[in-house]
């Protein structure tokens, strides 16, 4: 039987994706993968197939894949060769292994060289690599998780009331991440797309001043945005104790599990207007509208970015 392979159900997007695609295609049809092999033992033994996988190493995925016929990749979590490294590895062992289609989760705007964002260099090379395979794909082109600036919003709440970035008027169609992970299941188990282009976005968009805005309604709290500085930014999660890159470490609990790096040049697209795509794919693959921002906001304790989940030697 071909199957439909989910990497990462270690992670928190990749454990979304577990949950939903099992409402949509039968147990009997899954391969779940994980780093962690203790993540897996719930699914086995429901009867679903799993292995434990490193992608930091090709050893053993061309077994783990062998029974698959699609794949989804949900994006490492940390950024650089490491993580080109790791999505090549996959690439390959699905290749070998015979799958025929990598959905992939990437992100709006990246094959835009003018894009100063870090993170969409290695989305835009893991795109290459794939379309060079030969194998068909999917890309899912993910807008901003909607949870990490509502993590942000009330961590000023809770301050001196000012949340301050380097976005500026720049504007992002804001997404839950439980959203991204629904396109993702349906789009693995979807056969209408193929060598196909989504992007993932929100039910509008906005620049950061009318995400406050938005909080402030729903909360009743008085939260002001102030545009700041690249530099002024970096300090800011410096005094955090947030790491410039994800090859350093991360305070636990830590209210921004993501590299400063990351975060200072995503701000710079979004301010640029690098990251403002804005389309119905996502309605179009899962026939419903995506979460919007007040939802969450009225919701708020279910849309927290929570800490790193999925690991790597």
């Amino acid at each position: 039987m071909s199957k439909l392979i989910v990497t990462g159900v270690d992670g928190n997007f990749g454990r979304e994706t577990a949950r939903v695609i099992q409402k949509l295609v039968s147990k009997e049809k899954l391969v779940f993968c994980s780093f962690d092999p203790t993540v897996l033992e719930q699914y086995a033994e429901q009867g679903i197939e799993t292995h434990t996988t490193n992608f930091n190493s090709v050893d053993g995925l061309e077994e783990a894949f062998a029974s698959g016929e699609k794949l989804l990749l949900i994006s490492m979590p940390f950024v650089g060769v490491k993580r080109q490294a790791a999505h090549r590895n996959v690439v390959e062992g699905a290749k070998k292994a015979g799958v025929k289609q990598i959905v992939y989760t990437s992100l709006v705007n990246a094959d835009d060289p003018s894009n100063p964002s870090i993170e969409k260099i290695d989305h835009a090379y893991t795109e290459r690599y794939i379309k060079d395979s030969g194998m068909d794909y999917i890309f899912l082109r993910n807008s901003q998780y909607a949870e990490a600036m509502i993590t942000n919003y009330f961590t000023y709440a809770n301050g001196d009331g000012v949340l301050k970035n380097n976005q500026g008027d720049g504007k992002m169609a804001y997404i839950s991440r439980k959203d991204c992970a629904k396109a993702a299941a349906f789009a693995l188990a979807s056969e209408k797309y193929k060598n196909k282009v989504l992007n993932i976005n929100g039910s509008e968009l906005l620049t950061i001043k009318d995400f406050v805005e938005i909080g402030n309604e729903v909360t009743q709290n008085t939260v002001v945005y102030r545009q700041i500085s690249d530099e002024e930014n970096y300090r800011i999660f410096d005094k955090m104790g947030v790491p410039r890159t994800t090859e350093g470490k991360f305070k636990k609990g830590s209210e921004a599990p993501f590299s400063s790096d990351g975060m200072v040049t995503f701000g710079q697209a979004i301010r640029k207007g690098k990251m403002d795509e804005f389309t119905d794919d996502f309605k179009q693959l899962t026939g419903d509208d995506p979460l919007t921002v007040r939802y969450m906001f009225e919701h708020s304790n279910n849309f927290q970015i929570g800490e790193r989940h999925s690991k790597d030697s």
